[in-house]
């Protein structure tokens, strides 16, 4: 399977449309939509267009709940609990970072913690709202669980990811990564590839290494064993009990602060997935000048991009530049679709009754036209 490119204009007015034949607000359909192209505009393929599916198929089996509105249900001056009530995860989201932005431009900082919410798309999203305001912005989430804690065989942790993101000249901090080596979002692109995963990623039903990614994501879903290892892999030699307590981190920070699902009870209901978010926002001015420590941060970042290369090397990127490279070229050049990703739109198309041809003229599905089912 190949990729096709599509203008951003394009794929941002059909994730618009897509949402609001869902039932949502305009207002909401421009958010959801924002997290999801923001994600493709960055090179990060596996919570960009590939994930509208999963979407697609937690509203129609009734895991999110499109009416549902996020609630305070615990408050301070410097922190909340939000009961996100099983509705869409970017919005609950959205919601969760910008009480916590609010707070932090208040008391200096504002930390949320969000139980009953579902999928929220990529971390440095909610991380860059705090940034863009001039604090500094930390997102987490549990999810399902795929990460097999060291010496184990049974998944018991989600992916995960932890985000931190700052302001800084001439490009933000921005840190944004899952504490498993991959996320199951990049287990599904090989999966649609048809290509073997690559050694040090996954781990079989027995707990044992394993390049069979179709094999993985049945046994995920199925609940039969096995995962994703932690970043460090399944052996403390290489650090894998270091991935292992970053995904803890992250349950302190959601699903045990919100008094809400762990990770391996997420995802196990017939009507809700469960998933917890943490966000926080710090003020820079509870340290001194704010301008001041952002040239601090930003001298330092310089530091780093001109420090010794490794021979054959010719750049040392800091965390975030990379996104920005990759959003311009993707602005400018298109923005690449797997073709089976393709094939899943025109099957939701087919399902809101939308006209797929309507917005991606001239394209042919590959093969036979049979659409790609995928795992969900």
């Amino acid at each position: 399977m190949g990729y096709v490119k599509w203008s951003y204009p394009v794929l941002e007015h059909f994730c618009y449309d897509v949402f609001r034949a869902f039932g949502f607000s305009e207002k909401e359909s421009k958010e959801i939509e924002d997290v999801l192209l923001t994600a493709d505009l960055f090179g990060i393929e596996s919570h960009g267009m590939q994930r509208m599916v999963r979407y697609h198929k937690g509203i129609e089996k009734g895991t999110i709940h499109p009416k549902e509105k996020p609630e305070v249900v615990f408050e301070t001056p410097v922190s909340a609990v939000v009961d996100g009530h099983n509705g869409m995860g970017q919005l609950i989201s959205i919601f969760a970072m910008n009480k916590a932005i609010e707070k932090a431009k208040t008391t200096g900082i504002g930390i949320v913690t969000v139980r009953e919410s579902n999928h929220f798309g990529i971390a440095g999203y909610y991380a860059k709202m705090a940034s863009d305001q001039g604090l500094l912005g930390m997102a987490c989430t549990n999810s399902e669980a795929i990460m097999v804690p060291t010496f184990g065989k049974k998944a018991m942790l989600g992916s995960n990811p932890i985000a931190v993101a700052m302001p800084a000249d001439p490009y933000p901090f921005l840190f944004d990564c899952s504490t498993t080596v991959v996320t199951r979002g990049k287990l599904e692109m090989y999966n649609k590839m048809n290509k073997p995963l690559p050694q040090g990623w996954a781990l079989d039903a027995n707990g044992h290494e394993s390049t069979q990614a179709p094999t993985v994501l049945e046994n995920i879903v199925s609940k039969r064993g096995g995962g994703i290892m932690p970043l460090g892999g399944n052996k403390e030699v290489s650090g894998s009990h270091k991935g292992y307590g970053y995904g803890m981190l992250c349950e302190l920070f959601s699903s045990i602060f919100s008094m809400g699902v762990t990770s391996e009870k997420c995802c196990t209901f017939p009507d809700k997935t469960g998933i917890c978010h943490g966000f926080a926002a710090i003020n820079p001015e509870i340290f001194g000048n704010p301008e001041e420590i952002k040239a601090h941060l930003s001298e330092y970042l310089e530091a780093l991009r001109e420090s010794p290369k490794a021979e054959g090397e010719s750049q040392i990127y800091t965390h975030g530049e990379k996104e920005i490279f990759a959003e311009k070229d993707r602005r400018e050049n298109g923005i690449p679709v797997n073709d089976n990703t393709m094939a899943e739109l025109a099957n939701l198309c087919a399902y809101l009754k939308l006209d797929f041809h309507s917005y991606f003229k001239d394209y042919e599905l590959p093969g036979d036209g049979t659409f790609f089912t995928g795992n969900y």
